[in-house]
């Protein structure tokens, strides 16, 4: 193969020129000087309406102008926002050794700091006037008609003006320094795997953890006790960032009077207590089919531990050969293409588009942040970050990624206030693009070799049990880390032990009870930023599974809604535009038929399992 060949089929890097020559370019520069102007204009005007809470703000239709002209500036500015932060993101993401990206994405977030304190004043203002009274007088008004609504309920939890200007300038120095430190920390992080032929590798963390898909079990488990040792080597920086950002977290919600330290996340995801109750049980109930299914697993592995389950470093191993699971970049970028394709040929042109104009950073390397993630840029234009390796895991990631590229082209047409996306909807076409994916992918094995058909059940199954099992965990260690913040600082050895606590409540006998991984908390970077941030993918997840079943049944009726839908995920609760596919979330059943999808998955998995074998030591 030549070199020109290597690159073709090679995992691409992201291509930001479109948007600006350079971070040095004037272009840039010239945009980042007019979003500070913005933000000191975007402030004049406040004050000049006088946005913030006033008991005595009619609405008479001078103050109508007032609201329509803030709503037109601060949806101006939020777009220029958005264009210049994701930008240097895509720098700081990719190389954390960026010492200039790093600089201006801490300028950035010092420019953008007085637009917290903005937000709390518009929404105080909002509930002085009245929701509905400004959208009875103004058809803009009524067309952010969920964005008022929710203004008018953050009001009720907002501190002083004062205080949350105080607030949000300490958060500078406060959780977001926090937050920087452990991205930049963790992005250079490198341990020594000491692989079966006497080699030792220094190898960067996002190549580390891609070896929990190799073939060899005895690289994998090298792997794991490699990205452990080097967690520890990072827990004392790691735990102290989480003691800050949850310790100030704490504070600050009981100075907004939050009864529960999850009630911010469901107001932010316009969930309510009853809905992710009810998700909540279900999942527990869930709980002992994925046991059995990793239970299986490991008897399928021969590496199941004393007790009969999984270890950890087999948690995402391939259960099929070399030769039947390994798939290379191209072939992935063609199997999301013909599986979008089956949907719609507006789904399958994204794609295209996205592969074309190499809107994806597929490339595992040293400097690299962790993780996957999909970032709107300008109009319906996104960029996705990824470390992908040649599994159908892999490919599965690609397609949750352009899903999300897929909703923000949806999007592309509402203004920035009402596109705000909550994370619990802000899934919704991630999971569906991956239900997608894999339904194509046991449809084209049907009646084929039953090893594929093994690997595909069980890429899926490692999927479903990583955002139902593994996040019931993270809750409940969040849960629990918050409870204990409030009294003291945690120490690495107590953070460690809340989370192996969570793994083993959550994972039950389904995991070998002695290789754990204490350190996910480390790992996780949704620690570090959103509280509870993770179980809007479960829902997600179970929505997507939900809404793929009303597209099986009239797949027309489905498409003609399901764009309408995604470009409303922003302006209405979830209940309610849950509703428009008759979906009731606030009912267990629901999420039980959700999930029996994935039952009915464990069955066939463990029916094909035994009648299956894998060479433990390949």
């Amino acid at each position: 193969m030549t070199a020109t060949d290597a690159d073709v089929h090679a995992p691409p890097r992201w291509d930001l020129t479109p948007f600006f020559p350079s971070l040095d370019s004037r272009e840039f520069a010239a945009a980042h000087e007019s979003f500070g102007a913005g933000v000191q204009r975007l402030q004049a005007l406040y004050d000049r309406h006088g946005v913030r809470a006033d008991a005595t703000a009619p609405a008479d239709a001078a103050t109508v102008a007032a609201f329509e002209e803030v709503v037109d500036a601060t949806n101006a500015l939020l777009d220029e926002l958005r264009l210049v932060n994701a930008y240097v993101h895509g720098f700081v993401t990719t190389d954390a050794r960026d010492d200039r990206a790093l600089g201006l994405a801490s300028r950035l977030r010092a420019d953008a700091a007085p637009l917290a304190p903005l937000t709390g004043r518009f929404d105080a203002w909002v509930a002085s006037i009245g929701a509905d009274a400004l959208m009875a007088a103004s058809p803009l008004a009524a067309a952010h008609a969920h964005r008022l609504h929710k203004a008018e309920r953050s009001a009720r939890h907002q501190m002083s003006e004062s205080e949350e200007a105080l607030a949000a300038e300490l958060n500078l120095t406060g959780a977001s320094a926090w937050y920087q430190l452990w991205g930049e920390v963790t992005a250079r992080l490198t341990a020594s795997v000491a692989f079966p032929d006497g080699t030792t590798q220094r190898l960067p963390m996002t190549v580390v953890c891609n070896l929990a898909t190799d073939p060899s079990a005895a690289v994998r488990r090298a792997a794991y006790e490699a990205e452990v040792e080097a967690w520890d080597g990072v827990g004392v920086v790691c735990a102290a960032a989480m003691n800050g950002i949850k310790g100030e977290t704490i504070v600050v919600n009981r100075r907004r009077e939050w009864g529960h330290s999850v009630d911010p996340s469901l107001h932010a995801n316009n969930v309510d207590r009853a809905t992710l109750d009810a998700m909540q049980s279900a999942v527990v109930a869930s709980l002992p089919d994925f046991q059995r299914y990793l239970r299986s697993k490991a008897r399928l592995l021969d590496s199941a531990g004393p007790d009969g389950g999984l270890p950890w470093w087999d948690l995402t191993a391939p259960v099929a050969e070399p030769s039947v699971a390994a798939v290379p970049w191209d072939e992935a970028c063609a199997m999301v293409q013909d599986a979008f394709a089956s949907f719609s040929p507006a789904l399958a042109a994204l794609a295209e588009r996205a592969l074309r104009e190499r809107w994806v950073d597929a490339e595992a390397r040293d400097g690299k942040r962790g993780g996957a993630f999909c970032m709107p840029v300008r109009g319906g234009e996104s960029r996705i970050l990824m470390s992908f390796c040649d599994s159908f895991d892999s490919v599965s990631t690609l397609a949750h990624e352009l899903g999300h590229a897929y909703h923000n082209v949806t999007l592309a047409e509402r203004t920035p206030m009402q596109r705000v996306l909550p994370m619990a909807l802000a899934e919704t076409a991630s999971i569906f693009c991956e239900t997608v994916l894999v339904q194509a992918g046991l449809a084209g094995a049907a009646g084929a070799d039953p090893a594929r058909r093994l690997a595909l059940l069980d890429t899926d199954l490692t999927g479903a049990a990583q955002v139902v099992v593994d996040i019931h965990s993270r809750f409940l260690f969040e849960q629990s880390v918050f409870e204990r913040r409030r009294d003291r600082a945690l120490s690495v050895a107590e953070l460690c032990e809340l989370m192996t606590d969570a793994q083993s409540e959550a994972y039950g006998d389904g995991l070998d009870a002695s290789s754990l991984h204490r350190y996910m908390w480390a790992v996780k970077p949704h620690y570090y930023s959103t509280s509870y941030y993770n179980w809007p993918y479960t829902f997600g997840l179970l929505f997507g599974i939900g809404l793929y079943a009303r597209y099986t049944e009239d797949a027309d009726r489905f498409r003609q809604g399901y764009d309408d839908l995604l470009s409303s995920t922003g302006m209405d609760d979830a209940a309610e535009l849950a509703a428009r596919f008759d979906i009731d979330i606030r009912d267990e059943r629901f999420w039980t038929s959700s999930l029996d999808v994935l039952r009915r998955r464990i069955d066939e998995f463990e029916l094909l399992a035994t009648s299956q074998s894998v060479d433990p030591t390949r």
